[in-house]
């Protein structure tokens, strides 16, 4: 390891001037010693999987909260997400320290930029002290102000601004079935609708004539009663032997509780933990803005005050760029005096010192590009990048001093233009005396560091060293860094520099009407590889993820697979404005595929190896072995989620959870199977000497060579090897995979399959985690799937894919208000030349450098 100008160890004096690593063994760390500079920008970088994140939060972050939670009580331990210990000797010089990691936004819709920036208190204390009540109505306190509370909660909707109901068309969809043959959708499948059914029989009604037959009251009743009668059931009794049986008192199989049907669906909803089980009944209820409140969500009395002519619902829902701008006058005094000094003079100084404390709070998101956000907009609808920059935003504000900042790729979903911004930001950070350790990809940002940690060479195992640390001049002599040809324009990229491809054609859009978007028209080229670029948002994703996905998948009649969405169904709004259509092109699309960076699963049960299908294939070479085939075991018995193969003893978790009172609960090992997964007997069989848990504990490069005679098991693993992820274990549980690595995984599935051609493939920022040498990996894959005769669309902010690509989309040229239009389209070098766009000067920087690529 370099480490020009790191303290030695016997010199304390320069010493104290950095926090020193010795021995971190955190995940795939190699015993590694490091020293970093405090009130400096260190940038972390490296190859993805590298070690760069279990060296900044899982050892530097975790031992900073350790000690600072060791200081509070026990109680209030508690009330901590508490990381694990990490594995490291010691590291001296740590100042407390504060992370802002990616995360996705709180899964309640109750959470909004508001309350995470806290804007929204002081909002509320505005209206409640120098808002302009109506004639005769006394002061309301600030909590009236907020529809989380009882206070200003609307009464009719309970503060959520939606009300549902419950219709007879919700609830029975075809009314020419009869209830024996399920009329009722919403009732329960499987044995619970069964179970009513045959109440309704007990109790005389007849499940035999379509539902339009029946009368009237007796559809009503069955829908509608909050009854819950106890009766008689003869499970598999025809009609008329229950009747003759409820005649004669015969004994039931069992008495049976009725449950109406919209009681049913309302108590599913509101009480069930299942989100599968929520979702299924939400179908069912019909949501509209609240007749009371009108969507506003509080209570008449809050809603009539007034600060500037708007309620607070009204405020709440302007861009905050307009929110800063309506907020001036009175941030100077200028605004309102004369009326409060004849009425209030006391509410003229209130109003005056809250305004200005917001006004200053709004001018931080405004400089880190956030201006397009809304106070209202929920926290589950922004993008980690984004909600990272509104956790950054209030930092700032605080002012504190002598923190360890730890950020995890800050740029992350930036356009570079916001990017400048953001380092202007972390600039004030450090000029505050604070400092700043970042995970980072960006070239921009690294180029930026005071001092650079280079982790590598490679990823997973080949990882875990670190390969340089110090001032960045000095990585250009470190030849094992795959971050130095990147950075110092050294690359010999693998793809030769072409023109553009022409058009098998063009998929055009016309009328698109959605979020900032007012009836735009769009062309995107067939068989070309497109990128749409554009500042943070300016309507990139309202385009492409949204609106052209929704379009295409009707047209072609495919479900868009939404994966299982965090927040409520029911609790995100519709979109305010729809509309779009396609007006040609469509005739040379077959088939759609959106490859997005959500989980490929919410528990470490799911995992690389059955997402691809990899592992159905794995299973089936265990139970063709000489040894399966004598026990007669099956390729369900080499599952660890099903009985027969799993230890019983974690249930085929691995581990098992230790409750430790005011402690960061353990997951230890599982003492029967020691982490296997699977029970003894399962173990004993062996493949090419390897049990199924050790084929599960491979790398995907270890595995590739491992099944070099299994077509399609080499196969799978050659695609996930070729978009860059060599280094992930193949029973890697999914909870432990980034957005990114997700994202690539669901593309390298895609890749598996036989390419037919005339698909189109949508992607929403597949760099995003990616170090520049994983890009070319990326970009050789979509090139390949281009060429196989596909489309190609990507929302993407790094320039050097844009300088690559056939052709390029620029919306702008603003964010919010100030987007929603196509500035440019045309290839990179024409769209370089176009004034208007904010994308322009960025791009004819990367036109220039010989390393840029041409998909």
């Amino acid at each position: 390891m370099r480490t020009p100008s790191s303290p030695s160890s016997s010199d304390d004096t320069r010493a104290t001037g950095f926090v020193r690593v010795r021995g971190a063994r955190e995940h795939n760390l190699k015993n590694v010693d490091v020293d970093l500079p405090r009130d400096a920008l260190v940038v972390f970088t490296g190859v993805s999987g590298s070690g760069k994140s279990s060296l900044a939060f899982g050892t530097l972050y975790a031992e900073a909260q350790r000690r600072y939670l060791e200081s509070v009580s026990p109680y209030a331990r508690r009330l901590f997400h508490q990381m694990a210990v990490p594995e490291v000797d010691s590291i001296d010089g740590l100042p407390p320290a504060v992370a802002l990691q990616q995360q996705r936004g709180a899964p309640s819709t109750r959470s909004s930029v508001g309350s995470v920036t806290t804007l929204s208190n002081l909002l509320r204390m505005l209206y409640s002290r120098a808002g302009d009540y109506p004639q005769g109505q006394g002061i309301i306190y600030a909590e009236s102000f907020s529809p989380n509370t009882p206070e200003g909660a609307c009464p009719t909707c309970h503060g959520l601004g939606r009300v549902y109901e419950v219709t007879e068309a919700s609830m029975v969809p075809d009314p020419s079935l009869t209830i024996r043959e399920r009329a009722i959708a919403a009732w329960p499948q499987a044995w619970g609708g069964q179970n009513q059914r045959d109440i309704l029989v007990s109790m005389g009604y007849d499940v035999d004539t379509p539902w339009r037959d029946l009368p009237q009251k007796d559809r009503d009743w069955i829908l509608f009663t909050d009854e819950q009668p106890v009766v008689p059931v003869f499970a598999g009794f025809t009609p008329e032997q229950t009747r003759y049986a409820v005649k004669r008192k015969m004994e039931p199989s069992y008495m049976g509780t009725f449950t109406g049907v919209r009681r049913h669906v309302l108590h599913t909803f509101a009480t069930t933990h299942s989100p599968l089980m929520k979702k299924r009944v939400a179908q069912y209820m019909l949501s509209s803005d609240c007749p009371t409140c009108e969507g506003k969500r509080l209570r008449k009395e809050s809603l009539s005050v007034k600060f500037a002519g708007l309620d607070i619902a009204e405020m709440s829902r302007l861009p905050l760029k307009r929110l800063a701008g309506l907020l001036q006058p009175y941030a100077q005094g200028k605004a309102g005096k004369q009326q409060h000094e004849t009425e209030h003079p006391e509410q003229a100084i209130v109003a005056q010192r809250i305004a200005e404390d917001l006004a200053a709070r709004l001018a931080v998101l405004l400089d880190l590009g956030l201006g397009y956000l809304s106070l209202e907009r929920a926290t589950p609808t922004l993008s980690p990048g984004e909600l990272q920059r509104l956790r950054l935003a209030t930092q700032l504000y605080s002012n504190l001093f002598g923190v360890v900042y730890v950020l995890d790729e800050p740029s992350a979903g930036l356009h570079p233009a916001d990017t400048e911004a953001l380092l202007a930001a972390l600039d004030g950070l450090k000029g505050a005396g604070n400092s700043l350790f970042v995970v980072e990809h960006d070239l921009d940002v690294i180029r930026q560091a005071d001092w650079l940690v280079d982790v590598g060479p490679a990823a997973g195992e080949k990882g875990g060293h670190i390969l340089y640390s110090g001032p960045p001049e000095g990585l250009r002599q470190v030849a094992e860094s795959q971050t130095r040809r990147h950075l110092f324009g050294s690359s010999e990229l693998e793809l030769p520099g072409r023109e553009p491809r022409t058009p098998m054609g063009w998929l055009k859009l016309a009328g698109v009407t959605r979020n900032n978007l007012d009836n735009l028209a769009a062309a995107f080229p067939l068989g070309a590889f497109t990128t749409v670029t554009g500042v943070s948002g300016s309507g990139k994703s309202s385009l492409v993820s949204q609106v052209l996905v929704e379009l295409v998948a009707e047209h072609l009649g495919q479900e868009i697979s939404l994966e299982e969405e965090e927040a409520d169904a029911l609790d995100q709004p519709a979109p305010v404005t729809l509309g779009g259509q396609i007006t040609g092109g469509m005739e040379g699309i077959k088939r759609l595929v959106r490859v997005d960076q959500k989980p490929i699963g919410r528990t470490p049960r799911s995992n690389m190896a059955t997402y691809t299908g990899l592992f159905d294939h794995v299973r089936k070479l265990f139970a063709a072995t000489p040894a399966a085939k004598k026990r007669r075991y099956d390729a369900g018995r080499f599952s660890f989620n099903v009985a027969k193969g799993r230890c019983e003893n974690c249930q085929g978790e691995g581990f098992v959870m230790v409750e430790l009172l005011f402690l960061p609960s353990v997951y230890a090992p599982c003492p029967v199977c020691h982490g296997a997964r699977y029970n003894a007997k399962t173990l004993e069989v062996t493949y090419r000497d390897k049990n199924i848990a050790e084929v599960l504990g491979l790398t995907v490069d270890d595995a590739w060579e491992f099944f070099a005679e299994e077509p399609p098991v080499h196969r799978a693993l050659t695609v996930l090897r070729e978009v860059g992820l060599g280094y992930l274990r193949l029973g890697q549980p999914a909870t432990e995979l980034s957005g990114g690595e997700a994202q690539r995984i669901k593309l390298a599935t895609e890749l598996q399959r036989i390419g037919r051609g005339n698909t189109l493939y949508i992607l929403d920022e597949p760099t995003t985690g990616l170090h520049p040498s994983d890009v070319e990996k990326l970009l050789l894959q979509l090139d390949g799937l281009v060429e196989a005769g596909n489309t190609v669309i990507v929302v993407e902010h790094d320039m050097r894919v844009v300088a690559g690509s056939d052709w390029v989309i620029d919306i702008g040229p603003g964010a919010g208000e100030e987007g929603g239009r196509v500035v440019a389209a045309g290839p990179p070098e024409a769209v370089a030349k176009v004034k208007a766009s904010r994308t322009a000067p960025y791009l004819v920087r990367h036109l220039q450098q010989p390393n840029s690529v041409r998909v």
